[in-house]
């Protein structure tokens, strides 16, 4: 029988609240790591899987407190552009470019691999695309969670990097019906052609969403600006003529000082949730369309399945002139509300660069922006970036991924974000947090707190009658700092417990309920 155990955090004092609302956890490095993609298991929102360049796994199942790591290997080699996306019954897909052995067959198709568990073991992979001696690059993959159907967008290249006029890309899409075992041959979408260079009138940036009906959605930005195609059979049949969603103001190949490359391409997802958004079209993407050298983050919706598109809505909610760049976006399936991260410099006079996340609770119309890094990174234009950060959201559960920058290596990480303080000033943001996870459990709890000075403390756990299930401290001292307990919660009846925490400053009383399904 499996157990569910869903933990309703109520702050009620100031009394444990940590020295940062949204603690930034290492995930990977300090090495090479860059270009993360992250996803979880929306039946179980604490396992995550992340990935980075080149061929980096990682794996959490405590919602992202603490990650293990490992290497993917396949016959078709692991050449980086990792995407990681959640199937059903608990499977991930890692999607990737690839290297094999054969001389002259780089980058040769897309790789699709995937586990069902989050600690692997990964299979051998499975491809498509492989059209000699064309290459393939820059996919970006969604899964249909009403049949689990998998669609795949990318860019194809005549010859990569060529400068040839003759030698044009085009954004290309295949789908498997049989969770990745097998692939549909390519069919073309863009209308109009690119170049080869890698730069704004290449075509690139194709990202899949998919609809509440089984509908298929698919931007791109390119020589055309950002253009937009769907289908409404699953991938089978395609619009005669792409549809403009906005100009790209400045192209998608954005310089950014300290960088080493930049992007702005364009993000596409649907909400297929209950929201009162539901079915709405988002795309977002980074462009310089309030001045030349000021990059904002951007959002364009449509409420007709893409035929019509609201003018662009700027994200990032500073002052003009400061550079914020390389956003992602996710729609929360369960509230509907939009999740940007993105790279932000609106605090620095310099190449001093921090992580923001804005919220949209009304179908992209308002944000509200703020910090989530702990602190800023200084990058290096010599070292090799990545192209991309990513976000997922699943009832209110939020984890950005991001790369940053320290002494020329790089690190991945992520946030746990506390949605609680979204929207206060940062002056006014609590100096201390307690967490407790997974959420939903199924055998135990861990329940964390960070001390901002020594204090006695009293924790327990209390039934609804007031009868006390037991006591973790007793009016125990305790130096500053952080502390992790874990209680087993396996054997409780069902019904509704409490934390209860005390301390000199007050009581933190927080809600469990523990029920079983």
């Amino acid at each position: 029988m499996r157990y569910l155990f869903t933990i309703v955090l109520l702050l009620t004092s100031l009394l444990l609240q940590a020295q940062w609302p949204h603690p930034n956890i290492l995930i990977g490095g300090p090495g090479y790591d860059n270009e993360p993609s992250i996803a979880l298991d929306p039946d179980n929102p604490m396992h995550l899987v992340a990935g980075a360049n080149l061929n980096n796994v990682y794996w959490s199942s405590d919602g992202g407190w603490t990650w293990s790591s490992s290497t993917l290997t396949s016959p078709y080699g692991v050449w980086g552009d990792p995407v990681i996306i959640s199937g059903l019954n608990g499977r991930f897909y890692y999607f990737h470019l690839s290297n094999p052995p054969s001389p002259g067959q780089w980058i040769d198709r897309i790789v699709c691999q995937y586990a069902d568990s989050i600690a692997g073991p990964w299979s051998a992979g499975t491809y498509m695309g492989l059209n000699l001696p064309k290459v393939q690059d820059k996919e970006w993959g969604i899964v249909d969670r009403s049949n689990g159907n998998i669609y795949v967008s990318w860019t194809q290249f005549d010859e990569y990097d060529s400068y040839n006029p003759l030698d044009s890309s085009v954004i290309l899409f295949s789908r498997s019906l049989d969770q990745g075992l097998s692939w549909s041959n390519p069919v073309r979408l863009s209308k109009q052609a690119g170049d080869c260079v890698d730069s704004d009138n290449t075509t690139e940036g194709a990202v899949p969403a998919v609809g509440p009906n089984g509908e298929v959605y698919v931007a791109w930005s390119g020589p055309a600006g950002i253009r937009f195609d769907r289908s409404t059979n699953g991938g089978i049949s395609w619009l005669e003529n792409d549809i403009l969603v906005a100009d790209h103001i400045g192209g998608w190949d954005q310089s950014v000082p300290g960088i080493y490359r930049c992007n702005g391409m364009p993000i596409t997802l649907c909400d297929t949730g209950s929201s009162a958004f539901h079915g709405s079209i988002y795309v977002c993407w980074g462009d310089e369309r309030a001045g030349a050298g000021d990059l904002d983050v951007w959002v364009s919706r449509s409420s007709d399945q893409g035929n019509t598109w609201s003018s662009p809505v700027r994200v990032n909610q500073d002052s003009p002139g400061k550079m914020q760049f390389f956003p992602w976006m996710a729609v929360d399936p369960v509230t509907g509300h939009l999740w940007v991260v993105f790279y932000d410099r609106r605090n620095h006079s310099n190449t001093q660069t921090d992580v923001y996340l804005a919220r949209s609770t009304d179908g992209g119309l308002t944000w509200t922006d703020f910090r989530i890094s702990e602190n800023p990174f200084l990058p290096n234009s010599n070292v090799f970036f990545g192209d991309y950060t990513h976000i997922v959201a699943y009832n209110d559960v939020v984890r950005p991924i991001w790369t940053r920058m320290d002494n020329g290596n790089n690190s991945v990480y992520t946030a746990m974000i506390n949605t609680t303080v979204v929207g206060l000033p940062e002056a006014a943001l609590p100096l201390a947090e307690t967490e407790a996870w997974p959420n939903p459990a199924s055998n135990e709890v861990f329940f964390s707190f960070k001390l901002r000075h020594p204090a006695k403390v009293s924790l327990q756990l209390i039934e609804a009658t007031g009868r006390q299930v037991a006591t973790i401290y007793d009016d125990q001292l305790l130096a500053a700092g952080k502390y992790v307990e874990h209680y087993p919660v396996d054997m409780l009846a069902e019904g509704l417990y409490s934390f209860v925490l005390r301390g000199p400053e007050g009581v933190m009383t927080r809600k469990i309920v523990v029920r079983r399904e």
